[in-house]
């Protein structure tokens, strides 16, 4: 819009001279019955006679759908959403149905990142007669995957119906597990947005296993590139290589870099929120790690793992303990194991993450958690070099 004013005060013509170009918006509340309200009308309706009346503003309109791409134009920092938490708002409350209830989101996430260790962490947690996880996803299973893809712009609504209605708000511990949140550059800020007092839980294992462990994983769901091509290859591989190599590469070597994405998850969360789990010792010593998890998330009661768990010698791996002791134990993939990674790769992925590593133990200190006993080996073994 052009705005002008008349010289005639000033001496000069009357002719108009333009100051300056600006735009308006005038949008009505966001309150549904304002639809149907006659108050409300009329009352944007006087509002806009009396900017036609009073100034020289030029008022134009559009089509609903015209119009909010015209918005989306001059505002494309809105043009993605961003759920809040309608409960802090009492005049989403308000308007809410009583059906819905702000006590079916989460109070913790795990976020990862992938091959951590975190199926394993969710199926421990799973077991606390305190602790609630969601309903599995016909398409990604245990995971809801809500904050980090195209399952976001399906709204709240979607994500709590994977919730259920808790018996007790004050005492029952929801939570979902997506592993790929770790390292997303949206998440951490959608998440605080829609659950600003969660806790997050985030697992981390050497960042040499974990691309390694990656690269098997994808071999073993038939993943063209981790067929056709070594482990060596993938990882140094240069910016020429074939895209499914470089997408391969980059979902072995980026999610570890461990303390580039904590930081960012510290920007949204207070340090008190977030709990670095040892994968390592996850798998080797889960009771120990669950008396942890439980006394960081406060959830009560107590839960024993010592009675829940027991260590399958045949899957090598830590199991439900269930009647007359015999074990109850994850998918076939957990535990399986892999040919032993060539030394070229490991030197080369022990230099490719020492900065890195470097940087979260500085992380971990500032934060007060005990370093892993892989990344102490690791800095020893920096030291060393």
């Amino acid at each position: 819009m052009n705005l002008y004013e008349n010289d005639a005060g000033t001496g000069g013509s009357l002719t108009a001279k333009r100051l300056f170009d600006f735009q308006i918006s005038i949008f009505m509340t966001h309150l549904s019955n304002y639809g149907n309200d006659r108050l409300g009308l009329y009352t944007f309706e006087s509002l806009v006679k009396f900017v036609q009346c009073w100034t020289n503003l030029k008022l134009q309109t559009l089509p609903p759908v015209k119009l909010a791409a015209k918005y989306f134009e001059l505002f494309p920092e809105e043009k993605d959403p961003l759920w809040q938490n309608p409960c802090d708002d009492k005049r989403h409350k308000d308007i809410w149905s009583k059906e819905k209830t702000c006590d079916r989101l989460p109070k913790f996430l795990i976020i990862g990142p992938q091959k951590t260790g975190t199926t394993a962490l969710h199926f421990f947690l799973s077991l606390h007669p305190g602790v609630t996880s969601n309903f599995p996803s016909p398409v990604t299973y245990e995971e809801i995957q809500f904050f980090n893809g195209a399952n976001y712009n399906k709204g709240i609504d979607w994500y709590m119906e994977f919730f259920p209605i808790p018996s007790n708000a004050s005492t029952d511990f929801m939570f979902e597990k997506s592993a790929n949140y770790f390292e997303s550059e949206v998440v951490p800020k959608r998440a605080m947005a829609l659950l600003p007092r969660a806790k997050i839980i985030a697992i981390l294992i050497n960042p040499v296993e974990r691309a390694y462990s990656w690269y098997q994983h994808q071999r073993a769901h038939h993943d063209s590139a981790a067929l056709n091509y070594t482990f060596y290859q993938v990882i140094t591989a240069g910016p020429d290589a074939p895209r499914e190599v470089r997408v391969l590469q980059n979902r072995c070597l980026l999610p570890g870099w461990y303390a580039t994405h904590i930081e960012r998850w510290l920007t949204f969360y207070q340090p008190s929120q977030f709990l670095v789990v040892n994968g390592l010792q996850l798998r080797n010593n889960p009771v120990a790690v669950m008396e942890t998890v439980q006394k960081f998330l406060g959830v009560t009661p107590h839960f024993n793992y010592t009675r829940a768990l027991m260590y399958d010698d045949n899957k090598n791996f830590w199991c439900q303990m269930v009647e007359g002791g015999k074990s109850k134990c994850l998918g076939k993939s957990k535990g399986r194991k892999y040919p032993e990674m060539d030394s070229s790769s490991r030197t080369f992925l022990t230099n490719y993450y020492r900065e890195h590593n470097i940087e979260l133990s500085k992380q971990l200190n500032k934060l007060g958690q005990a370093l892993p006993s892989w990344l102490r080996e690791e800095l020893q073994h920096t030291s060393w070099s």
